[in-house]
């Protein structure tokens, strides 16, 4: 017995095939599932090697003038700029804490220089910790939703055998495509999570 689903198949007519071969679709450009063609492998490399860069002295120009680091609030330089990416060093300091955000349609990517970061990561029931100490890396893919602060002496010192210089405690960021605006949160007392607000921005991390 023939399968109904067989017989109901319509083949087109030898008409129908030669006048489509005529006049054929024209392709059409298929939209990439991220709004860039970095990967966050890329950026991992590039902060990594960006990060190179930094600690053998091709930034020194970039870096504050008198050679003394901010001690209370956050610092930043954007090291590589055009419309595929930016790279940003950041000079973080004790307490200040980037509050629970974003990176809208970006994702990124950080390389930990000296000293050591905190993370706490919202992994869709609550907040997660790690530490990441000079010569760690982490990536954020789009719908990333963080607090990085600068993880006190202490956590830095028993963390790692050499964290490296605490002061600064330095770190490199790219995000692809560039940053344009980021959305902060809070935790809700039902274990949720709630968007508070959204700003137009171009700085790394929250407000500095």
């Amino acid at each position: 017995m023939r399968s109904p689903v067989i017989s109901s198949v319509v083949r087109p007519s030898a008409r129908d095939t030669a006048a489509a071969a005529a006049n054929p679709i024209p392709d059409r450009r298929i939209a990439p599932a991220l709004p860039t063609r970095l990967r966050p492998a890329d950026l991992l490399r590039l902060t990594d090697e960006t990060g190179e860069d930094v600690l053998a002295g091709r930034y020194d120009h970039r870096l504050p003038a008198d050679g003394r680091w901010p001690l209370v609030d956050r610092w930043a330089t954007r090291l590589v700029a055009d419309d595929e990416v930016d790279i940003w060093l950041i000079s973080w300091t004790p307490e200040k804490s980037t509050q629970l955000h974003d990176h809208a349609g970006s994702i990124g990517a950080l390389t930990v220089l000296s000293g050591a970061l905190a993370e706490y990561r919202w992994n869709g029931s609550e907040l997660r910790h790690r530490i990441l100490a000079a010569g760690d890396q982490a990536a954020f893919p789009i719908g990333w939703v963080h607090d990085v602060v600068r993880a006190s002496d202490r956590v830095a010192i028993s963390g790692r055998s050499d964290p490296g210089p605490l002061n600064p405690t330095l770190s490199v960021h790219a995000y692809s495509p560039p940053l344009t605006a980021m959305s902060y949160y809070e935790v809700t007392g039902h274990g949720g999570l709630r968007r508070t607000h959204t700003v137009l921005t171009d700085q790394p991390e929250g407000d500095l």
